[in-house]
């Protein structure tokens, strides 16, 4: 780190020779291997960004220019450079740094993102405020130059190509760097895709032109007028030899391609572009893994994103143990062996969801659609009007973005679709914007949907079935990320529901939603130590709810509802809506997550935090009955002195 610690803010490249800036980058991706591999995160992107980085931050002068990063996952390397690499020892833990932008950080971070796509709008809204007050280059003083950086993959996001075509349409300087190294969680797919690897594999028209400029040297007179009318081809001439032309085309200025990891070219690219006086595209080609062998051998993309690993042979450190995901995969295949109507999409995500598997074995029922959420939803509408069940996988956070198409499209239609959340609930170190807490709250509110939540393996095998046999109307089968839950069996039935746990005294109904079961039944045992009868309830289907389960509240002095999702507008409120019309006088105790962001860190820790573990369930559980059974002896002297069971409450509520 003989370079590398001595790096506290971008200007300190600006002295570096080029030998040095070599020098630095090996250091840089030394400590990204090592860091990464004790924290997680996201490896194989920030390898291949290091030179990248480094002549943005030697050509821009950050953060007077606003570096954007799309996604954000490759962002290590712009940490490291602005002054952050001595908190890398705490990547993505508690109370540490980010894995993504983060403004609370750094001023050199100016969005908190984690969604693919995102980058050109903004760049787009801050070149449009700056010019409006005179801020932006190249023909103001002060000026400012706005930099997106995104990857191929996320220029298939449609959101991506709403904010080009705003770009492209005016004369705001935008400079938009595309990370060019063929994939984001798996090769980019699609018309972009193709057009881009013909720009990498087709640069036969700037050897022309290279050609013409030897004329020029060597006959200066007649050669002139020969260069003149080849560079007044040149538009011409990329179309005929390389059909790149869709950029400019759309008004953008063209430069590239770029080897993404020569810092001097990259650094006269980008010098080139912040000279010119509109939107300019930097087509920059780069490796995803670069330096670190196990990543640049890797063809199923496990680097994107790691866990602990050896950092000397890329292995996990953790023996792999049957997650929710690789059920889900297996169970699938079995569906579709059974079901030739059965498909499966998702939206540039097929391993992480998946559906590798069921792609190896049915590869002409499988779509990948890209970064591209509501295609994959009103695609898979349509598919499921002419007779086939669409599976669409996808991350639960990844699903909000396309809310309109699952409530107008699929909802609307009552297309018989799946929607499988993977990750729902607190998924821990991705922070903010990964947690899978918004679903039941949101997809809930669709006429007809239908919502399962699996307790453990069998419940998920079982529930995704039962959701496949749905064909008048959408349905959600949403499971957490991590290893699956251990069985919890069934004690009994009661008209569909689960029991689980069961208690003489009717003090308390626990309603455990999906994998809070466990930690539900748990906490059952500890309130039983304080002469608490508990039954625990799991409805499996949490939207609708089973009528069933005001049957079964009814008959208990209090209910507590658990659930891995907001506690606003979520299983517990809407429970609370159903006895309420029933005129049931049992009272709710809800238990889930703060409608608020939560940070990162490890999933244990947030649980804690926000009280979804064993020993807060208890406490409530036990809060619970004393409230009720307060309440019940407020009832018995009010029907004696003639007070009004609303009074009551109130009494009971202060």
């Amino acid at each position: 780190m003989e370079i590398l610690s001595s790096i506290s803010s971008p200007r300190d490249l600006d002295t570096l020779t080029e030998a040095q800036l070599d020098q630095l980058a090996g250091e840089i991706r030394h400590e990204l291997v090592d860091k990464v591999a004790k924290s997680g995160g996201h490896l194989g992107p920030n390898l291949g960004v290091v030179e990248l980085t480094i002549a943005l931050h030697r050509a821009f002068e950050s953060p007077k220019d606003a570096l954007i990063w799309d996604t954000g996952h490759q962002s290590y390397v712009h940490k490291m450079l602005t002054g952050r690499m001595g908190e890398f020892d705490s990547l993505r833990k508690t109370g540490g740094l980010s894995g993504y932008p983060s403004r609370s950080e750094s001023p050199h971070d100016w969005i908190e993102n984690s969604h693919a796509s995102t980058s050109l709008s903004y760049a787009d809204g801050f070149a449009k405020a700056w010019a409006l007050k005179g801020q932006l280059a190249p023909f103001a003083l002060s000026d400012r130059h706005v930099v997106a950086v995104i990857g191929d993959g996320a220029l298939t996001g449609g959101m991506a190509w709403e904010a080009l075509n705003n770009i492209a349409a005016s004369d705001r300087q935008v400079i938009i760097v595309v990370n060019d190294n063929a994939r984001s969680y798996a090769p980019t797919i699609g018309g972009l895709a193709e057009h881009l690897n013909t720009l990498r594999t087709a640069p036969r028209y700037e050897r022309f032109l290279n050609w013409g400029k030897k004329f020029v040297l060597q006959t200066p007179v007649v050669g002139e007028v020969a260069y003149d009318a080849i560079h007044g081809l040149k538009k011409g001439l990329k179309d005929v030899f390389t059909p790149q032309g869709m950029f400019e085309d759309l008004g953008l200025k063209y430069v590239g391609p770029i080897d993404g990891h020569d810092i001097e070219s990259l650094e006269t690219a980008l010098l080139r572009a912040k000279d010119f006086p509109g939107p300019v595209i930097v087509h920059a080609i780069t490796q995803k893994g670069r330096g670190y062998a196990p990543a640049e051998q890797d063809e199923s993309d496990h680097f994107h994103g790691i866990g602990v690993i050896n950092p000397g042979s890329g292995k996990p450190v953790n023996a792999s143990t049957p997650s929710w995901t690789s059920v889900f995969s297996d169970e699938l295949v079995a569906i579709g062996k059974q079901d030739p109507n059965v498909v499966a999409i998702t939206a540039a995500m097929l391993g992480p969801t998946g559906l590798t598997e069921f792609a190896n074995r049915f590869p002409e029922r499988t779509f990948d659609v890209g970064i591209a959420e509501q295609q994959a939803v009103t695609s898979a509408t349509a598919m499921a009007m002419v007779g086939m069940h669409p599976i669409v996988a996808v991350y639960s956070t990844f699903m909000n973005r396309a809310f309109d198409q699952v409530l107008l499209d699929a909802g609307m239609h009552k297309a018989g679709v799946t929607f499988v959340l993977d990750r729902a609930g607190i998924t821990g170190p991705d922070g903010a914007s990964h947690h899978g807490m918004w679903d039941m709250s949101l997809f809930s509110l669709i006429p007809g949907m239908r919502i399962a939540a699996p307790r453990d393996e069998k419940r998920l095998r079982s529930l995704l079935n039962e959701s496949v046999a749905i064909s008048d109307g959408p349905s959600i089968v949403r499971f957490p990320s991590g290893p699956i839950c251990e069985e919890v069996e069934t004690a009994r039935e009661f008209e569909g529901l689960d029991i689980l746990h069961e208690s003489d005294e009717k003090d308390v109904l626990l309603v455990a939603v999906g994998a809070t079961a466990t930690m539900c039944v748990d906490a059952a045992h500890r309130a039983s130590l304080h002469k608490i009868g508990v039954t625990v309830v799991d409805p499996k289907w949490v939207a609708p709810l089973n009528s069933a389960l005001v049957e079964l509240a009814a008959e208990f002095n209090a209910v507590v509802t658990v659930e891995d999702g907001l506690e606003t507008s979520g299983v517990g409120s809407r429970l609370t809506d159903m006895l309420q019309e029933a005129q049931c006088q049992t009272t709710v105790k809800r238990v889930g997550i703060p409608s608020e962001y939560l940070e990162h860190g490890d999933r244990a820790t947030i649980s804690d935090n926000v009280g979804l573990t064993a020993q807060h369930i208890s406490r409530t559980i036990v809060e619970a009955a004393a409230r009720s059974s307060n309440a019940a002896d407020q009832e018995a002297k009010a029907s004696t002195h003639g007070i009004a069971l609303n009074d009551v409450a109130k009494t009971v509520e202060g």
